[in-house]
């Protein structure tokens, strides 16, 4: 089959299938066309302030990195997103008598057929309107636009071929999970860097990066368009012939990976029955260190949920990424203090929510083992162990950079006696929340947590709980702004001693209050955390 007719029908493929799978939810239609309408909102304002960048000293600088980033969000989102553009997976293809060569020409046209390539587009022909002054860089623009772009589709596909295997394997679905927790330290890291340039000077600041970005593919086709209009043709040359030459490249990998596809088994299924499986040793063995008898073994499973499956392991990162990382993000800013380090303490508190709804129906087993009260304690005390066996370093951990960032080691002691308060409230309060308040985890959706019609025992659950907790802490925070109002600051160490008992106490006390109510309501949270 030539190219031409192969990409054709793979186009009409492409376009069939998302009409069709439009008509079979209206709420499917609703997101795209929402999507659909703010996207194009978006790449309409960014190209009209690309074109307001016209004859600006720093329309380059802006355009260039502009162009670096979208490159870098086309090689990255097929790493988080992967079953994003179903119709595009190779592996679905391997079983067809096509040829990679006419194969790749196919799926890279059809890859220009969606709502990402319309916003690239947009931005790209922003950045030529913005730097395009003359007949010779309208006409590079021309060129440059399109390699561009090209260059930023072809980079997808390939980093998504060479990878295909891996992203639909589970590996690959952990990776997905995380994709929200990448969003958030972005917006965290874009925030502070906004904050850091306005601080250095503006965009000007960034002309050193640009300089060194012009020259990486795909930005190195836009550069050309500047030195163009700057008369330094011979470089233009150079930067699209490097753009050329990249897009020649991903091509060739993505050629080669497909060929790897069409003709080589999976690896993951051959040789499985003779290798010792590794899935059931927790790393590094920490349950060694663990107590004896049923408390133990809860805490053991509950760190092995926590490695092995994904929405769990996916929660807990975020936990101690963002928990560390809000606290430093104000501190940089100048608007830190020690007593923020505490935010992580609540950040990894709120994994003892919704205990039991984590297990999801699996909880039925778990259930045949709690017969009475005391089996009900012991269950609640080795699921908070396990938690405190991660947590409670971890506080220590960030108040410790904190207060070193913001050079305030008299504040260390009062904010760390604060944060183990808060440790123990939380730990107790997410006890009595899962036995009052379970819900259930859909596990076919990796961005949904609550399903449909408990969105309300989610809320009350999580909110009820750090109200109540903030409520627990009241006295230590009180002593501790006492304490400074009236210059005691003498005596601000105490609060470590008195958190570092008053936190377990609470926490001990709340366990002993959701002990009854988990065995006594057993069947109401088994058939809550099984809905769905």
């Amino acid at each position: 089959m030539s190219t031409g007719r192969l990409t054709g029908i793979f186009l009409r493929l492409k376009l069939s299938l998302l009409r069709n799978g439009l008509r079979q939810s209206a709420t499917r239609t609703t997101v795209f066309v929402i999507s659909l309408v703010l996207t194009l909102l978006v790449a309409a304002l960014q190209l009209l302030g690309l074109v307001l960048l016209r004859g600006s000293d720093q329309a380059a600088t802006v355009a260039v990195l502009l162009a670096g980033v979208l490159a870098l969000g086309w090689a990255v989102m097929p790493l988080f997103f992967p079953g994003g553009d179903e119709t595009l997976d190779p592996t679905r293809l391997v079983m067809l008598p096509l040829r990679p060569r006419p194969l790749v020409s196919a799926l890279l046209t059809a890859s220009l057929a969606g709502i990402g390539p319309l916003f690239a587009l947009c931005l790209l022909t922003g950045s030529a309107l913005a730097l395009a002054h003359g007949t010779a860089a309208v006409l590079v623009s021309l060129i440059a636009v399109p390699l561009a772009l090209l260059v930023c589709v072809a980079l997808a596909r390939a980093v998504a071929a060479g990878n295909i295997r891996l992203l639909t394997s589970r590996k690959g679905r952990d990776l997905a999970l995380l994709s929200g927790l990448v969003v958030a330290i972005g917006f965290q890291l874009v925030n502070f860097g906004a904050q850091r340039l306005g601080q250095a000077g503006g965009v000007s600041a960034l002309e050193p990066a640009a300089e060194v970005v012009r020259w990486l593919p795909p930005a190195a086709a836009i550069g050309a368009i500047d030195s163009v209009s700057e008369g330094a043709h011979a470089v233009a040359l150079a930067q699209l012939a490097l753009s050329a030459g990249a897009l020649y490249a991903l091509l060739w990998s993505w050629r080669r990976s497909l060929t790897t596809l069409m003709t080589t088994p999976d690896g993951s299924t051959l040789g499985a029955a003779g290798k010792p499986s590794a899935r059931g040793r927790f790393p590094g063995g920490p349950h060694r260190l663990l107590p004896e008898g049923r408390t133990g073994t809860v805490a053991r499973r509950t760190l092995l949920y926590v490695w092995r499956d994904p929405k769990t392991r996916a929660a807990w990162v975020s936990g101690l990424v963002i928990g560390l990382l809000v606290p430093l993000f104000n501190a940089f800013q100048g608007m830190g203090s020690v007593y923020f380090a505490s935010f992580a303490a609540g950040m990894m508190g709120i994994q003892m929510y919704n205990q039991f709804g984590q297990d999801t129906s699996a909880f039925w087993m778990v259930a045949q083992t709690i017969s009475s009260t005391g089996d009900a304690l012991a269950e609640l005390r080795g699921r908070a162990l396990a938690l405190l066996a991660i947590t409670l370093p971890y506080t220590v951990l960030v108040n410790v950079v904190v207060a070193a960032v913001v050079d305030d080691w008299r504040g260390l002691a009062p904010a760390l006696g604060i944060s183990l308060a808060l440790l123990g409230a939380m730990l107790g309060t997410g006890a009595v929340a899962s036995a009052r308040f379970a819900y259930s985890i859909p596990q076919d959706s990796a961005y949904k947590n609550v399903v449909p019609g408990q969105a309300g025992l989610a809320w009350m659950s999580i909110l009820g709980g750090m109200v109540i907790a903030a409520v627990l802490c009241a006295p230590l925070i009180a002593a501790a702004v006492w304490m400074h109002l009236t210059d005691a600051h003498a005596g601000l160490w105490l609060l470590l001693p008195a958190g570092a008992v008053y936190g377990p106490l609470i926490g001990w006390a709340a366990l002993r209050i959701a002990a009854p109510q988990t065995a006594n309501r057993l069947p109401e949270i088994l058939a809550a955390v099984s809905k769905g």
